[in-house]
């Protein structure tokens, strides 16, 4: 535990640490939450961490959170992840509710933070078959009707909207020449007529979607910011996309590295636990290393937004360096644990190589790890 963390965060990291070891410690426990590890998501689950009040930890109370700030919301995805969770649709709604914050009317911000904290997922949708790391060739289609928009188009890999009940939309409602022009955001219903969702199964599981739009309405109400400066919008949000990942990664390289340090403890070959070869233990204590390096930055990064008035370049620099140094230790440690378990490190009933499939895709999505050192490059002035 960092020194910085006040008693209460302290406090509050135990209390979600014993929720996951009490209600999804097992793996009797797991399978029956997620259909055999086959869902990353469970509904009931979820709803017990909003009555428990955990999903509004960082929700202003007026709007029906607990008020508390980047640190509380750090630790929470920190543990949820350490304690493997099934609550997929958490990372989403928070990264939904951070834009909302932003640039959410008044009435939407009473709204849609308020249905976060109680339980209600959240999805965002950004990348289409020809808009992924390029965002700004998005061209799904929003077109200005009476009372709202008229949305067509598809949009791709799209988390968690199959059990959402509102995913946020980037669409184009006009072009110009400067192609980060033009792009607006909307908070559509899942059960809009015309809104079609196709999972897509992964190696994950069932965590993303096709998204197919077909005439759909959307009202007036439902236009999040200002129209045709989604773009902007979005950026500022993206930076607390990347701390959640990161918080996300801290918690899946630290429980891949707890389970990994309690085999190599327990399995004996010639004579002894394989802990003891030096050619294994040194591999342990570099992993510790990275882990509590990719964690240190993961908090710093957290106070230096939580203080920060506006997105700048440094912010921007800093959250891009902690999502893909903690996403490849988190890649890492699996790697090493699949490695030094030998045989049982890809057997399932070990668990090791489920932390692998958590792990690699943790390095693409929320913007690819490539894209990130594109972005941290670009801020000291390369291009």
């Amino acid at each position: 535990m960092l020194t910085r963390f006040t008693r209460e965060q302290g406090e509050f990291a135990e209390a979600v640490r014993e929720f996951c070891r009490r209600e999804c410690g097992t793996r009797e426990q797991l399978d029956s939450l997620t259909d055999n590890g086959r869902e990353a998501h469970s509904p009931r689950l979820y709803s017990t961490l909003a009555d428990l009040g955990y999903l509004g930890v960082s929700i202003p109370e007026e709007y029906g959170g607990s008020g508390g700030g980047t640190i509380e919301q750090v630790l929470l995805f920190e543990e949820l992840w350490y304690g493997l969770a099934p609550v997929h649709g958490a990372g989403g709604s928070h990264t939904v509710g951070g834009i909302l914050k932003r640039s959410a009317s008044e009435e939407q911000r009473k709204k849609a933070l308020g249905a976060i904290a109680a339980g209600s997922v959240m999805s965002i949708s950004i990348s289409e078959p020809e808009a992924g790391s390029d965002a700004a060739g998005i061209a799904c289609k929003a077109e200005k009707v009476s009372g709202g928009y008229r949305l067509n188009g598809q949009k791709t890999w799209c988390s968690d909207a199959q059990f959402a009940n509102n995913v946020l939309v980037v669409a184009r409602t006009e072009r110009s020449e400067q192609r980060h022009r033009g792009l607006t955001m909307f908070l559509v219903p899942t059960s809009s007529p015309g809104f079609e969702i196709r999972p897509i199964d992964t190696m994950g599981g069932r965590e993303v979607n096709d998204l197919f739009f077909t005439d759909v309405i959307v009202p007036e109400d439902d236009v999040v910011g200002d129209p045709g400066r989604a773009w902007h919008q979005i950026m500022a949000g993206l930076n607390g996309e990347r701390l959640v990942c990161a918080a996300q990664g801290v918690g899946m390289a630290r429980r891949t590295f707890d389970d990994l340090l309690a085999y190599v403890k327990q399995r004996n070959q010639f004579g002894s636990a394989i802990g003891g070869f030096q050619a294994i233990r040194h591999r342990i204590a570099d992993l510790a290393i990275e882990i509590e390096a990719a964690r240190a930055l993961t908090y710093d990064t957290a106070v230096r937004i939580a203080a920060a008035v506006e997105a700048d370049q440094e912010l921007v620099r800093a959250t891009s360096m902690a999502k893909v140094k903690v996403t490849e230790v988190a890649k890492q440690v699996s790697l090493e644990g699949v490695q030094l378990m030998g045989g049982y490190g890809y057997a399932t009933e070990y668990g090791m190589e489920a932390h692998l499939r958590r792990a690699v895709p943790a390095t693409i999505y929320a913007g690819s790890n490539e894209i990130q050192r594109e972005i941290i490059s670009s801020t000291y002035g390369l291009r």
